[in-house]
């Protein structure tokens, strides 16, 4: 999973940006020709660390998210066109939008409004994606003279439906796609269709006043998760070890770390769970989108075993571990055979048989 931080200058996006990826990036603007901060972090699972313990395995390897943390966006300046990684077209190959918004009292007062910032941002969001329509369909307007097929009518129609809904300020996001159309549209990567998470970046003194501050925000588009920390805070924390973190978060009256809490946040809006292979040589997360079958998530292990599916020997993480062993779930008969069509649930370890 690829997530990607937006905002104006001195929203704090760099500050979240540390608190998630345990880095020490310069906060504070960025200079001339700096290019954007990139970070990877691993998924905080109990599950495989449990699964660890169990297999003493040679690898452990947790699932992952990749952040990327570009400029801010000043509202107005040209920021849409094709700059690199550094501007919003980095953010065009993201999963998942975090726009960080100023909910403490800065210098700069006229900074100050929370919801008129959000609005700044999605305004060149939109933007940036009607250039991007606009460009298509002058090209297909000579495409579909030379060829009338039906792909390039219903891309034309599409786009058109797009272009309105921009120019009424209208997010993507809203659009419902049936799957043929949605992959007609994704080489486009459009930025108001991502899901978005909305990060108000509140002072310390408010820690503990997180619904009295969202309220105070207001209403914003449908779609969007919307969530109260303070970044500087958590960035503090980051910078502890476990035992002392946890006596910080305790003194603070902070349930969990914005690590957490955002990359959960960040699952449920892209439908996404985990399912485990174990072994002596490797436990390991596998990242895969509600609704998969068997053999689809087989082939997010090896394309040879989605091509060679048989059946998957499959049992719940909490059973497993409860059960002591792989040999001791089967002795219980907890291992389930599922075949082709099993719909792989969050928590399954998995063993895939296959012949090819």
């Amino acid at each position: 999973m690829q997530i990607g931080l937006v905002g104006l200058p001195g929203a704090g996006k760099t500050t979240l940006f540390n608190a998630l990826v345990k880095a020490n990036a310069e906060v504070g603007g960025y200079g001339t020709g700096k290019g954007p901060n990139r970070g990877t972090i691993k998924v905080p699972d109990q599950r495989v660390s449990k699964l660890s313990e169990l297999f003493h395995p040679d690898k452990t390897n947790y699932a992952t998210v990749d952040y990327l943390d570009i400029a801010g966006v000043t509202p107005g300046a040209d920021t849409h066109g094709d700059q690199g990684d550094g501007g919003l077209a980095g953010l065009r190959n993201m999963d998942v939008l975090i726009h960080v918004l100023q909910g403490f009292e800065g210098l700069d007062a006229e900074a100050f409004d929370s919801k008129e910032n959000f609005d700044n941002i999605e305004l060149e969001l939109t933007v940036a994606d009607l250039d991007i329509v606009e460009r298509r369909l002058v090209r297909l307007e000579k495409e579909t003279r030379l060829d009338r097929s039906p792909n390039l009518a219903r891309e034309r129609e599409l786009l058109m439906q797009c272009r309105a809904l921009l120019e009424k300020g209208e997010a993507l996001r809203t659009l419902e796609l049936v799957p043929k159309d949605e992959k007609l549209l994704r080489g486009f990567q459009f930025l108001t269709q991502k899901p978005m998470m909305a990060v108000l970046n509140i002072d310390e003194h408010q820690i503990g006043q997180e619904d009295t501050c969202l309220a105070a925000l207001g209403d914003l588009p449908p779609h969007i998760e919307v969530i109260a920390l303070c970044a500087r805070v958590e960035m503090e924390i980051a910078q502890l070890d476990e035992e002392d973190a946890d006596i910080f978060l305790q003194d603070l009256g902070i349930a969990e770390p914005a690590l957490s809490r955002m990359i959960l946040t960040s699952y449920q809006m892209l439908r996404l769970i985990s399912f485990f292979t174990v072994g002596e040589d490797e436990v390991k997360a596998w990242t895969i989108t509600q609704g998969t079958i068997a053999p689809e998530a087989a082939g997010e292990i090896h394309s040879d075993l989605e091509r060679g599916f048989i059946r998957a020997e499959t049992v719940g993480c909490s059973e497993l571990l409860e059960a002591g062993g792989w040999a001791l779930a089967r002795d219980r008969g907890l291992l389930r055979l599922e075949g082709k069509q099993y719909v792989v649930q969050d928590g399954d370890v998995m063993n895939i048989r296959f012949n090819v």
